[in-house]
């Protein structure tokens, strides 16, 4: 079982604690790159430059200290207004011996002229999926996935569902009393 990160006096790490160490851990291991941390309500997020993001989970995943074994969601986000657009999310769990466990989050972020992030499924097997749900539904490509291909729409769909600025269509459903009234109208 992965060490679990404790104070001097052998006491487990709180989960947030817990997660500013782990932060503390990535700025030792890459001493090269600038990380903006930002922590709100006991969560801690951490950006990644995005040439680094397999770099980077990868450390996360196999540092027998940090020991981020489980990748719980990997989404995105699109904020038509900023610049870099899209964010890519990972959501990230450390659970140790007796149940521990740090939770800390990763985002990268995707511009919208050059929609593409490096893939992890080398790192989470489970990335596999929720990158194409990505692809999916927010058009950012994952360079280096396997299968690359829709997992929610059909191959015929065309656009994005979740980006902001996809116009939603629709038809005005027709119910009896409005078929109702419009006939009486005309009578």
């Amino acid at each position: 079982m992965a060490n679990n990160p404790r104070e001097s006096s052998g006491a487990y790490l709180q989960p947030t604690e817990r997660a500013s160490h782990a932060v503390e851990k990535l700025q030792e291991q890459f001493a090269d790159v600038f990380f903006e941390v930002r922590r709100f309500r006991d969560e801690t997020t951490v950006y990644v430059p995005r040439e680094r993001i397999v770099e980077v989970c990868t450390f996360l995943k196999t540092d027998a200290e940090m020991n981020y074994n489980y990748l719980s969601d990997l989404t995105g986000n699109d904020w038509p207004d900023r610049d870099p657009r899209f964010e890519v999310i990972y959501q990230l769990y450390s659970v140790g011996e007796k149940g521990h466990y740090t939770y800390l989050r990763l985002k990268v972020r995707v511009p919208e002229d050059d929609c593409v992030c490096p893939s992890v499924t080398s790192v989470w097997r489970t990335s596999n999926w929720h990158e194409r749900e990505v692809h999916d539904m927010f058009g950012i490509k994952f360079e280096g996935h396997p299968d690359l291909r829709k997992i929610l729409l059909p191959e015929e769909f065309v656009g994005h569902p979740l980006r902001q600025d996809f116009e939603i269509g629709w038809e005005e459903p027709e119910f009896s009393v409005r078929k109702i009234q419009r006939e009486y109208a005309k009578s």
